[in-house]
């Protein structure tokens, strides 16, 4: 792929706060510039409080410094952030078990990707699935259907790292 092409994180109402710090880890740890946390997604401590949150010392315990590293932003509201995604010339990626999914070995970035990672227990939201350019999930072959959500992203993350080619 050519060297313009980026990749984002998007982690759309994610419950845990570890969870939280870990996918800072591992989108750091991929090379990833930017991860966006939407819906009722915990943030990091912002460094202008004195008291953190009991969450946001569960992201940091996790994240390990990942979370002052890497370029990060709160967004209430997903589906603003993916038109202005989109407007960016992005393709939005869902990370989802759907009827329309593929195979995350088999998807071939087109530009710029931003992946979204969902709610474990839930999934997405039709309407965020339904917005996104394209579908992928890693095939289960266990009792259990779905892998923890930051486990998810370093399998393919790191996956849609090699396939982009380089992440600025």
């Amino acid at each position: 792929m050519s060297a313009g092409k980026k990749l984002h994180i998007i982690a759309h109402n994610i419950r845990s706060a570890y969870n939280v710090g870990s996918i800072f880890r591992t989108a750091d740890g991929m090379g990833a510039k930017k991860l966006y946390l939407t819906g009722y997604t915990p943030s990091p401590h912002d460094g202008k409080k004195i008291l953190q949150t009991s969450a946001q010392k569960m992201i940091a315990k996790t994240a390990l410094g990942a979370e002052k590293n890497l370029a990060w932003e709160k967004k209430e509201n997903i589906s603003e952030l993916i038109r202005e995604l989109k407007d960016r010339n992005f393709e939005i990626v869902a990370l989802e078990q759907d009827d329309r999914s593929i195979d995350y070995k088999n998807y071939i970035p087109r530009k710029s990707v931003a992946l979204i990672l969902g709610n474990e227990p839930v999934g997405m939201e039709k309407e965020v699935v339904d917005a996104c350019d394209a579908i992928i999930e890693i095939p289960m072959r266990g009792t259990k259907n779905s892998l923890n959500v930051a486990v998810a992203l370093g399998v393919a993350g790191y996956e849609l790292y090699n396939r982009i080619g380089e992440v600025i």
